[in-house]
């Protein structure tokens, strides 16, 4: 962590741990034990986050909470593990904020292509106003969302060519994630999207029963899927947050200590991932290069005719999620792009 981001996260969380330090004794801490499932490998930002989190809660309970992480999605896909959640059956995830849109239409809207231009507006928009109306529609469907995390922005892969401009998609199968946003995009850009759980996307890759995927450079890299890839085109075509969720019957069982803590550790292990899984996000492209993966640099003017395909489900889904929200969201961004 750079000195700025320490001095900044020590002004905003030592306070609370030098209370909660003075207090833990008094603090009402059961012994309880809960499951964090996640579909990345354990060196993946995501699970680094999640032992991260792990960490602060044994730290700050004196050990009387335990987080067991479960990668790899040993415990199911995200559709899988969306239910789990809202039954109790698992106590916390971290996912794609988008796949939530089985639970509340509003999702779609942080997955419009090309919405954002870099991290910083990603994070001052899902820490705001807008990211805290969206985790405010969970408690109703059995969920209750205590920070954003980072995935970082996808990029597309494939086995068949290289692709240097919009037109080079047209017929490539292309594996997308199980979300409505997904296929049509991919359909606009004249691709065959083919929804898959991510627990089985390497198989599909190797048999050939899709041509490509697209996922941030990481996790391509971690996944190693430059083992049955051979291009990466840098299209930047969507920025991933990742909803941190813990499941309301589990969350309704802790008391307000246990809470209390529960958000501080969210918010450390914020801080923590989104700074590793940036890194590590800059660092994968080199990486898969040096593994033979043939990586197309897209040019700006190629960038802007991705985006005038796209227009269409752009239109499409502000409609669907409504006009307000998606105006609100691109105020928003315009605020942090002119430094207001």
């Amino acid at each position: 962590m750079t000195k700025g981001l320490r001095s900044l996260w020590a002004g905003l969380l030592i306070p609370g741990l030098l209370l909660a330090a003075g207090t833990a004794g008094a603090a009402d801490y059961k012994e309880r034990t809960l499951r964090f499932s996640y579909l990345n490998a354990k060196e993946h930002p995501q699970g680094l986050g999640a032992q991260k989190f792990a960490d602060i809660v044994a730290e700050k309970s004196g050990g009387r909470i335990k987080v067991r992480t479960f990668p790899g999605g040993q415990l199911g896909g995200d559709v899988q593990t969306l239910s789990a959640l809202q039954g109790g059956i698992i106590e916390m995830t971290v996912m794609n904020s988008g796949i939530l849109v089985s639970l509340a239409k509003e999702f779609a809207a942080v997955d419009l292509p090309f919405l954002f231009n870099d991290a910083r507006e990603a994070d001052a928009l899902m820490d705001g106003a807008v990211g805290k109306a969206l985790h405010d529609k969970l408690p109703e469907k059995g969920l209750v969302g205590l920070a954003y995390w980072d995935l970082g922005f996808r990029n597309l892969t494939n086995n068949r060519r290289p692709v240097a401009k919009a037109d080079d998609v047209a017929g490539l199968k292309i594996r997308v994630i199980q979300t409505p946003i997904y296929i049509d995009m991919f359909k606009a850009l004249g691709a065959n999207p083919v929804p898959l759980p991510f627990t089985e996307l390497y198989t599909a890759l190797e048999t050939r029963t899709v041509d490509g995927q697209e996922n941030p450079s990481k996790t391509i890299e971690l996944s190693k899927l430059y083992e049955v890839q051979k291009h990466l085109s840098v299209t930047r075509h969507i920025y991933n947050p990742q909803s941190l969720l813990i499941s309301k019957i589990f969350w309704d069982k802790l008391t307000p200590d246990e809470q209390t803590l529960f958000r501080e550790a969210a918010a450390e292990a914020t801080a923590y991932q989104r700074q590793v899984s940036r890194e590590m996000d800059k660092e994968a492209l080199d990486s898969l290069r040096a593994k033979g993966v043939q990586v197309v640099e897209l040019a700006p003017a190629e960038l802007d005719q991705f985006r005038e395909k796209v227009k269409p489900v752009v239109e499409k889904y502000k409609a669907d999620v409504g006009p307000a929200l998606v105006e609100q969201i691109y105020a928003e961004i315009a605020k942090v792009r002119s430094g207001k």
